[in-house]
């Protein structure tokens, strides 16, 4: 873990503590001067969409020093990838290059969770921490494609993310306008598929990973107790040891020319990041 995030959960952890001590008080200050006070359960529903990552590629280490800057070559020194590469997941073993149909986009999707936080509320000024755990259907593809021809994908889904954050704002009335920052804990699923019949493929690289949640939103109260708004997230998560090794296949074939024990592939672009667009609700105690 590194600092930032350490500072980020050290940061909520204290101030959740805080609140903790506060929160039987401020249970009972939810009240016309002070709307936001108090703890809350709720959820959010929304949808989630992935920058698009033009010039993401498959890296090679032929020779299985560690560094991924190597060509892998054909029998007669030619690139054997020299059809080239896409950000989505490959339809067939053709490159979109060479003829083939489009790589299917990256894919968006719903998301859904569940949150509990606390609030303080002084005067015209809200500050309190939420907790989210819950599911996103995305998924981040990258293709490579060789001349044999066949196709290399490597995939990250995200199967479940927690988060604690802070969050602080100014309430106009009943309605809060807030920022929110904090760490993320995600399971992302990394996977491999290819065309290639001849090689044996193994992967290894852990599956959870720390991050960065960020945004902010908007949040009306209706009524004493329950309120709704709509928020924005950004998630971003640095998933860069995640391995495929390409052995075995014809002997001096590309993946063991450089190494007899084979290949490693990686992806060049580190991060799993995405945009939130969630509607919220949430009763408060």
């Amino acid at each position: 873990m590194n600092e930032t995030m350490k500072a980020a959960l050290a940061g909520a952890a204290a101030l959740g503590a805080a609140l903790g001590l506060t929160a039987p008080a401020a249970a009972q200050e939810t009240t016309a001067d002070a709307p936001f006070s108090g703890v809350y359960i709720g959820g959010s529903f929304g949808y989630d969409v992935q920058p698009n990552d033009v010039g993401e590629t498959i890296e090679f280490d032929r020779n299985l020093d560690g560094v991924f800057t190597d060509t892998i070559s054909t029998a007669t020194v030619a690139n054997a990838f020299s059809p080239g590469f896409c950000n989505g997941r490959a339809v067939n073993n053709v490159a979109p290059t060479n003829g083939g149909p489009r790589c299917r986009n990256d894919k968006e999707g719903i998301a859904y969770y569940g949150r509990v936080g606390a609030d303080i509320q002084r005067g015209n000024i809200v500050f309190g921490v939420v907790g989210e755990f819950g599911k996103s259907e995305i998924s981040d593809s990258v293709s490579a494609f060789s001349t044999t021809p066949a196709f290399y994908t490597m995939t990250r889904d995200l199967k479940w993310e927690a988060s604690a954050r802070v969050r602080a704002g100014y309430a106009a009335n009943t309605t809060l306008f807030y920022g929110t920052a904090g760490g993320g804990y995600a399971n992302i699923d990394n996977s491999f598929t290819t065309g290639n019949t001849a090689n044996t493929f193994t992967t290894n690289g852990d599956s959870k990973q720390w991050g960065l949640v960020g945004g902010g939103g908007i949040e009306q109260k209706l009524g004493k107790n329950f309120s709704i708004g709509l928020e924005y997230l950004f998630h971003r998560y640095k998933d860069d040891d995640y391995r495929v090794r390409a052995s075995g296949g014809p002997a001096g074939g590309p993946f063991t020319r450089g190494n007899a024990s084979g290949t490693d592939f990686r992806r060049n672009f580190d991060y799993f990041r995405w945009h939130s667009l969630r509607a919220t609700a949430a009763f408060r105690f």
